[in-house]
């Protein structure tokens, strides 16, 4: 079976590869700066290409041919990233750990993008965005400071997201609480008697409770990913899905995409459980009262469908004492996670100048103590 082709953009002009441009939504060329429009949709029926595909036959991998390609890609000896590269490039640093990494020359089938978000932001936003947030911190190690005001650039990159939608249909059984007050007398100490006053107190009224609650859920999302820690990808939510374009490589020209490494299955799973939260909430709002008590829940999913997506990030990565650190930056939306290291000599010289200001303000208060 062949191998999907690697997309080239060369310039019109001089031949140097181009690159998309998210301030102009074109195709740039960074070495004699002109312009080409993106490719154009060729028929309606592209418009449609991220239509919801059908769960069940997912999960049997028995979706049509077409929704699958032959892709090459490199995983990272380190973090275990999976990126495809894009046009001439075949070697560069891992974008989510900053380890050499070379294209292999293997392939495998994998279901195909069926749209993506854009870069909205570019790589000079992200940056300042970044430089911002690192200068802002607390007992940052002087490299780290250094790192910022280098410039050092980012890489933008399309995250794989599994977005699924359902139908669910929810029966509970529970209790109910409806809180109330009683007045009781206490004996309490008093001046070294003993005196009888009244006490107020809370109790709860519980009440058995059923029923049925329904919701219908669109585009749950979930990270395809396993290159980057659950905190920092999964805490990435500011995406506006209206945005979505039918999948085509030119948003793709001097950006790198991820492959999905989280299968359909498991990420089917991960859903759930956020449908799940969900519908608890919806359980407790329909037993009412002051208090709830959920002791069985039974949902059934019907009409499950889902999309595989890209979504972008401007990524870096930095290497202290040997542990690596990475950012992230939202390329939509500008939203920022990342990690940071602490510098231990400036912890240790604050919590000597605190200890320095105490003993100050003791021998003020009290100079007979050093004595």
């Amino acid at each position: 079976m062949a191998v999907q082709q690697d997309h080239r953009w060369p310039c019109d002009s001089c031949g140097a590869d181009l690159r998309f441009d998210p301030s102009r939504t074109r195709l740039r060329c960074e070495h004699c700066g002109s312009e080409q429009k993106l490719a154009p949709t060729p028929s309606p029926s592209l418009a449609r290409a991220f239509d919801e595909q059908d769960l069940a036959r997912g999960l049997r991998q028995d979706l049509p041919a077409q929704t699958s390609a032959e892709t090459r890609s490199t995983r990272c000896p380190n973090c275990g990233a999976l990126v495809a590269f894009q046009g001439a490039n075949h070697a560069r640093d891992c974008a989510f750990c900053d380890t050499p990494v070379v294209v292999d020359t293997g392939s495998q089938r994998r279901l195909k993008p069926q749209a993506l978000l854009p870069f909205a932001l570019t790589q000079t936003q992200a940056r300042d965005s970044l430089k911002r947030w690192l200068g802002s911190l607390w007992f940052a190690p002087n490299p780290l400071l250094q790192y910022t005001r280098a410039g050092r650039e980012m890489t933008g990159i399309y995250l794989p997201f599994w977005t699924f939608d359902a139908a669910t249909r929810s029966h509970y059984t529970g209790q109910r609480g409806d809180h109330y007050t009683e007045t009781r007398a206490v004996t309490v100490s008093v001046n070294g008697g003993h005196e009888s006053r009244e006490q107020t107190v809370q109790k709860t009224r519980w009440s058995l409770a059923a029923g049925q609650v329904e919701r219908r859920f669109n585009d749950v999302i979930v990270l395809g990913s396993t290159s980057l820690p659950p905190h920092l990808g999964e805490a990435l939510t500011d995406w506006d899905l209206t945005k979505l374009k039918p999948y085509s490589p030119d948003y793709l020209a001097g950006f790198q995409a991820e492959s999905h490494t989280v299968p359909l299955a498991t990420a089917n799973q991960t859903a759930h459980q956020i449908m799940t939260r969900q519908i608890e909430t919806d359980v407790r709002r329909d037993i009412g009262g002051d208090a709830q008590r959920i002791t069985r829940l039974d949902t059934e999913y019907t009409q499950e469908s889902f999309k595989h997506i890209l979504l972008p990030v401007w990524v870096a990565a930095y290497n202290y004492r040997g542990k690596t650190y990475r950012f992230v930056v939202n390329g939509d939306s500008g939203e920022l996670r990342g990690e940071r290291p602490y510098s231990r000599w400036k912890i240790g010289f604050t919590l000597l100048a605190l200890a320095a200001l105490g003993l100050g303000a003791l021998y003020l208060n009290d100079p007979a103590l050093f004595n």
